[in-house]
């Protein structure tokens, strides 16, 4: 059962100076070791056509923009994933909007490539990338059905969608008032169903975006909970809004940078107990990275040396050499892990077919 309630997680989330200092202190009990985790992945989005139309968003392309990408075809997937394998990449991440395939631009895309549905196609392009090269597929492409996740667990190691936050009231909000897959009842579910498929699971929380700290507490909690009931999560993502320029909410505050040491703090002391990575990017904290280490985040999530965070297109992800010297800087040693973490790595989890496959990624290291 989860460490602390809604009140004690409050307590945290609104912590002044010399409390702050305290609950920093109480998350080094947690740590077994001083190891910081990252994936060296590439980032490939299939399409950036997507049912949503997030305020934050930077990502969503309009169908009629020359630059869009409607729909990646597999040679140009394989071309990708091959220079990433020279790189020694592991993980190869399947990003893509949302109910994509409910516009016409890719709806013909599909055809043309031979495909009616959007899953079918992700399906082919992960069991590809498992048949011709080396890396694990992670595939994030928001909410999927029961069946299609159950499709999508054999040929992925692990699945990912943030939470956002797990309050209906940001449906009016300018993040999400366009957006009907941020829904959060549809989320949670969509997370629910990969803990009853036994799908190792990443997911997290997005601060910035108007919530209260009552909602943050809320939505930290929701998760904890999905965690007791399954056991499927392996880390929790605590991400700040970054604006960017053009997007819709290109003026909105950002959170302060107080308000992310108490969040990583709240997330750390509530999972303490349990073996769920807190996880903080670090290209959208270049200056204050190291700090989140301190307050008990252990992994540095996906970091690509050879494609961008199209999320975050304006924030750069550091190199490899100078993520390992931050991390060491503040005293902690860098080590890479896959995108599924090792107490996932058995049959009660995967597939003989993914057991194979990292078990001869192991043998090659």
């Amino acid at each position: 059962m989860q460490s602390l309630n809604k009140e004690e997680i409050l307590q945290i989330l609104k912590a002044t100076d010399s409390e702050i200092i305290k609950y920093m202190s109480q998350t080094v009990q947690y740590r077994e070791n001083h190891l910081i985790t990252y994936s060296k992945n590439v980032f490939i989005p299939l399409t950036e056509i997507c049912r949503n139309d997030c305020g934050y968003c930077n990502f969503k392309k309009n169908p009629d923009d020359p630059e869009a990408i409607i729909l990646k075809t597999k040679q140009e997937v394989l071309e990708s994933l091959k220079e990433a394998e020279k790189y020694g990449c592991k993980e190869a991440l399947f990003t893509f909007g949302e109910d994509a395939d409910e516009e016409k631009v890719v709806q013909l895309k599909l055809a043309e490539y031979g495909y009616e549905k959007m899953i079918d196609y992700i399906i082919d392009i992960c069991q590809m990338t498992l048949n011709k090269t080396t890396l694990l597929p992670h595939t994030n492409g928001g909410n999927f059905s029961f069946e299609d996740l159950k499709k999508l667990k054999e040929v992925n190691a692990s699945l990912g969608l943030m939470l956002e936050n797990s309050s209906k009231r940001l449906m009016e909000l300018p993040a999400h008032n366009k957006s009907p897959g941020k829904n959060p009842e549809l989320r949670l579910e969509t997370i629910s169903n990969a803990g009853k498929l036994k799908i190792p699971y990443t997911t997290g929380i997005l601060i910035g975006i108007g919530e209260t700290k009552e909602e943050i507490a809320e939505s930290l909690i929701a998760i904890r909970d999905l965690y007791d009931k399954y056991g499927h999560i392996q880390e929790l993502i605590i991400q700040n809004f970054t604006p960017i320029p053009g997007i819709e909410m290109e003026n909105w505050p950002e959170p302060s940078f107080l308000d992310m040491i108490r969040t990583v703090i709240a997330g750390t002391l509530l999972f303490g107990d349990t073996d769920v990575s807190i996880q903080v990017p670090p290209n959208l904290n270049n200056e204050t990275a190291q700090i989140f280490l301190l307050c008990g985040a252990d992994d540095w999530g996906g970091v690509s040396p050879v494609s961008p965070d199209y999320v975050n297109i304006t924030s750069p992800w550091p190199g490899i050499d100078e993520l390992k010297k931050i991390t060491t800087d503040a005293g902690f040693e860098l080590t890479e892990r896959l995108c599924i973490y090792e107490k996932y790595i058995n049959d009660e989890w995967l597939n003989d077919d993914l057991l194979k496959r990292i078990s001869n990624l192991f043998e090659h290291q």
